[in-house]
């Protein structure tokens, strides 16, 4: 009973324009949105075709949303101490138990869901400008233009994370969008230089694993790479914003790796690695146990199970063909394996499809970005209902949680791609 009141009125405080806020009681969503050019909840066209969950009203959908991202704040955004006023900053912590640790993939993950957010969270902008103030509190010892990828950093050296600097500059993009203010474009520009110079190999043009690689090394080079950061549709808005062709290049490139590691690594599945290599002469194959994090580093494990949300949503907002190929063939093969049940998806598996040993939990980080490749699905409407239902209002900690509500986002038709230049 209480659940259901809560839930009908978050629905309620959309639809009538006001939103709760801690600490602060309603405040109309009118004085958020005269700042914000789209004011959340902003259904953007996806591509022709686009599947959603269809048990809920569009407006269910974004009370799911805006439900899930008030929890997730309370959860893991915090302010900085000692920071206030113009200088306030925040952090996304990294978890329950680490929550005096923060990571940059944490920090572009917030400051893309509070870009996102605006006009529903009179907040949205004050946190995200406390973000991105922390980020450059914290730059990389490899390259000061990018953020150390962990805090506290390591003693002797911090260097830059591909994914954690390729959000945060995203973001960026997307605030220059939705505030219409210049400085968010020429940071944004800043930070793209620095990734396209300090972080992607200049003959494989894949993402290195970070900064602190070097392309021609001895143990780690630009020919090995992690599937996760392929990021296509942002590689098209950097393009946009930037006008480099690089971006191009560096978009053809990691589309044209995944389709080669799904018919040659992974044929009977299409699940990439958390870790690959790419050799010179074309041969790819998936990394070795123990290449960087752990014993199932060439496995479809926690870093890889990201890339069916990174391919989906470039199909979806960028209308890019092979990325919705490469999607549907991970969303088709999963609903087959676990008999169109998202509740018995596992967390971690071979490439041949056999599921890891010991890994049973269902957790959402696998269950929410193969929702979002099912919307490419056209037979898949049924399975992507209970997909969502799966994910909907479940909560498990800082990095499932995290990219759970960003493909909530996206389930909900919330989720767009930044032009890269002001109007």
């Amino acid at each position: 009973m209480m659940a259901d009141f809560k839930r009908n009125f978050t629905l309620a405080m959309i639809v009538t324009g006001a939103f709760m806020v801690a600490g602060c009681g309603l405040i109309t969503s009118v004085q958020a949105a005269e700042k914000a050019t789209r004011p959340f909840p902003w259904h953007q066209a996806y591509a022709a075709g686009t599947l959603f969950p269809s048990r809920w009203t569009a407006q269910e959908r974004d009370a799911d949303v805006a439900e899930f991202y008030q929890q997730w704040k309370a959860d893991y955004v915090r302010k900085v101490e000692a920071t206030n006023g113009d200088g306030v900053q925040y952090r996304v912590t990294f978890g329950h138990d680490q929550a005096g640790r923060t990571v940059s993939e944490g920090q572009g993950y917030g400051m893309i869901i509070t870009a996102l957010m605006a006009g529903a969270d009179p907040d949205a902008k004050s946190l995200f400008d406390g973000m991105w103030r922390f980020a450059r509190q914290w730059p990389s010892d490899g390259d000061p233009r990018l953020m150390g990828w962990q805090i506290p950093p390591d003693p002797k050296r911090n260097d830059n994370a591909f994914d954690g600097d390729a959000d945060i500059a995203f973001a960026l993009l997307l605030a220059a969008d939705q505030w219409q203010q210049p400085a968010y474009l020429q940071a944004a520009r800043d930070v793209i230089a620095g990734i396209a110079e300090s972080t992607i190999g200049p003959d494989s043009l894949l993402p290195l694993l970070g900064d602190w690689v070097e392309p021609n090394g001895e143990e780690y080079d630009q020919w090995g790479t992690r599937p996760s950061d392929f990021m296509p549709g942002h590689f098209a808005a950097f393009g946009r914003a930037t006008r480099d062709p690089l971006w191009t290049q560096v978009r053809n490139r990691v589309l044209d790796v995944s389709i080669a590691l799904q018919q040659e690594v992974s044929p009977r599945t299409g699940l990439l690695p958390d870790f690959a290599i790419v050799e010179p002469d074309g041969t790819v194959h998936a990394a070795p146990p123990k290449y960087l994090e752990g014993y199932y580093d060439g496995a479809y494990y926690f870093n890889a199970a990201r890339v069916p949300w990174r391919m989906a949503i470039d199909a979806l907002l960028e209308n890019d063909t092979k990325a919705a190929t490469i999607a549907r063939r991970m969303a088709t093969w999963m609903r087959i394996r676990v008999k169109g049940d998202p509740g018995k998806i596992q967390s971690g598996y071979l490439l041949s499809g056999l599921p890891l040993p010991y890994e049973t939990e269902n957790s959402t980080l696998f269950v929410a970005p193969m929702a979002v490749a099912s919307m490419l699905l056209p037979d898949g409407q049924e399975w992507l209902n209970d997909m969502y239902a799966n994910i909907r209002d479940r909560h498990m900690d800082y990095y499932e949680d995290s990219v759970t509500l960003l493909c909530l986002l996206v389930l909900s038709g919330n989720s767009w791609s930044p032009s890269g230049a002001l109007k």
